[in-house]
């Protein structure tokens, strides 16, 4: 198994980390050099082996939840550390499925024919060592693994500590994959403690991990932007809000606004807000709360004199990713409203317009500045899978190297080849 399993009383995590760098940085350049057939037999191989061993994957799974209850944790944690036969299928088609991806390495992206002669071209490369540090979601180690063999990049792998009996399954059958490519298994290392000092060191690592990924809640993320001294891809929290505006067909609206709140609400891509144009308020609020009785309603005055019921909204309620069964409601006199609104409050991953009116729904979607804007379609397709990378390694919100969906094309860099014949210059 490529772990590490070290003692927190007598090991120096500093040390621990160093050591795991200098391994991936090592397997790093090893991975790629290697061929796109032996990266994507690396996966396929890995896919086969979480088939393989499902039971086992369960079984670890089934400690982690042991080791949770009667702790404090939601429903919307526990659904996010559960894994199941459905779940485990789907991280190795996830796995399959990024193998089948074009390459993202070698590409051209753009060439340059100078006056002197020299051409130029600018190629797609790996970033190098990419530090993933996330919380208790298992599949995340699968997904950022298989996303870093597919684009030439070694892992190091910090997951929860409630996943860890999970998460050092999943890793073993990665490096399964590796071993039977012929590649070398450091690519992905798991960071077998649960100490949280090894978080900062990973951040501290200035001499062998490139970039650092956090995928989980505020807490996290606000952790990396303290103590990074690396570079950073930020996943910051989903407050996102669908806005239904006055030329919304009703029907479509309603199935809309209940899938992208209700299908999962423990996952970032839910809407947390939903906004409705007074024109429609009074004939639409009634039908959506009908539709949605699992669901608290939390509205604003407007809302809260057409559903008298509902729980009255505070300031807060309207930048709260609430990760489970609970909806703000805000009602605006316009798009104009909406749009300010949504602008004023989201957190920048994902927010959706739910439109007939063309021209209303592009004003829309220019306007807000999220990473993914939707016309028409619920906020859960706000996903790697969904955009047809596979998997992703989380959702960039920021609006440097890469935005939305990060799956392998986004974990790549470019250098320059410059060709001459002998051009020195003046």
């Amino acid at each position: 198994m490529n772990t590490m399993h070290p003692d927190p009383k007598t090991t120096d995590i500093t040390a621990v980390i160093d050591d795991l760098g200098r391994r991936a940085k090592a397997a790093a350049r090893d991975l790629s050099m290697a061929s796109t057939q032996d990266r994507n037999r690396a996966l396929t191989e890995a896919a086969a082996a979480l088939r393989a061993a499902t039971d086992d994957i369960l079984a670890a799974n089934a400690k982690d939840l042991e080791s949770i209850k009667g702790s404090d944790k939601d429903a919307a944690f526990v659904d996010r550390l559960t894994l199941t036969d459905d779940r485990v299928a789907a991280m190795a088609d996830a796995l399959d499925a990024i193998a089948a991806q074009d390459d993202p390495l070698g590409r051209t992206l753009a060439t340059f024919d100078r006056p002197n002669g020299l051409k130029i071209e600018r190629v797609s490369v790996p970033i190098g060592v990419i530090a993933m540090i996330y919380e208790s979601r298992p599949n995340v180690g699968s997904d950022a693994g298989a996303l870093c063999i597919k684009s030439g990049n070694a892992v190091i792998l910090r997951g929860g500590s409630e996943s860890l009996h999970s998460s050092r399954v999943i890793v073993d059958c990665l490096a399964r994959g590796l071993a039977a490519a012929g590649l070398p298994q450091d690519a992905v290392q798991l960071v077998d403690t649960r100490d949280r000092a090894a978080v900062k060191a990973l951040l501290h690592s200035i001499d062998t991990v490139d970039l650092a990924i956090p995928r989980g809640g505020r807490g996290l993320v606000s952790l990396v932007q303290r103590e990074a001294r690396v570079p950073t891809l930020l996943h910051l929290d989903g407050n996102n809000h669908t806005y239904v505006h006055e030329s919304a067909d009703l029907e479509k609206a309603i199935g809309l606004v209940r899938n992208a709140k209700m299908r999962r609400t423990g996952i970032c891509g839910a809407t947390e807000c939903v906004v409705v144009d007074a024109a429609i308020a009074e004939t639409f609020l009634p039908k959506l709360a009908a539709a949605m009785p699992d669901c608290e309603l939390r509205g604003d005055d407007a809302a809260r004199r057409i559903l008298p019921d509902i729980t009255p909204a505070s300031d807060d309620d309207w930048h709260t990713e609430y990760l489970s069964n609970i909806m703000s409601v805000r009602v605006v006199d316009d798009a104009a409203e909406g749009i300010a609104f949504v602008q004023g409050h989201s957190s920048g991953h994902t927010d959706a317009i739910v439109a007939e009116d063309k021209a209303t729904a592009r004003r829309f979607m220019a306007a807000v500045d999220s990473a993914v804007v939707m016309h028409n379609a619920s906020t859960q397709f706000s996903d790697g899978g969904e955009f047809g990378m596979g998997a992703e390694i989380g959702i960039a919100t920021g609006k440097m190297h890469a935005r939305g969906p990060v799956g392998a094309e986004q974990l790549t860099s470019f250098k320059y080849f410059v060709f001459g014949d002998g051009q020195q210059r003046d």
